[in-house]
């Protein structure tokens, strides 16, 4: 069977963390000679890129293993990150009324969790949902990789 995805490499400054951090996720191979490939992980921690992005990775030695280098092509998706400040908050209640507006989430812990919000979803639909939690001090959120099309949808309503 033929390999079909690699772990790519990333490292970048985290707000949330105020440090540099590393993350590694999963890409589909687009043309592994080029180093293109595209995101098939939601990312955690908020390099600028979204799932089903392209991008290049060059294989680092030290490393031994795939580093992104560029983003070549926005998917159009846009990557939410969702802190639970409200300790007696039940994450999966905002996971549930995020999948209901299909937008999937992966939570790295009971408090962070990161969401994908895809091309199609109207994003001002997600960002009233988002803010109501947060003007209730149950959440806090960012945007660390919102899209053309997602921030169009912002100026239309």
């Amino acid at each position: 069977m033929a390999e079909t995805h690699k772990k790519i490499l990333f490292k970048y400054y985290s707000t949330y963390l105020e440090e540099i951090v590393s993350e590694t996720m999963w890409a589909e191979i687009i043309d592994l000679d080029k180093g293109h490939f595209k995101l098939d992980n939601i990312p955690f921690f908020g390099p600028l890129i979204a799932t089903d992005d392209t991008f290049r990775a060059e294989y680092d030695e030290n490393e031994k293993c795939f580093i992104h280098k560029e983003t070549l092509e926005s998917s159009g998706n846009s990557i939410v990150q969702v802190l639970i400040l409200d300790k007696e908050f039940d994450a999966a209640i905002i996971r549930e009324k995020l999948k209901a507006i299909n937008c999937i989430s992966e939570a790295l812990n009971d408090t962070f969790l990161a969401a994908e919000i895809v091309k199609d979803v109207d994003y001002s639909i997600v960002k009233s949902l988002l803010n109501e939690y947060e003007s209730n001090s149950i959440i806090e959120f960012t945007e660390p990789c919102l899209s053309e099309k997602h921030r169009a949808d912002l100026l239309k309503n």
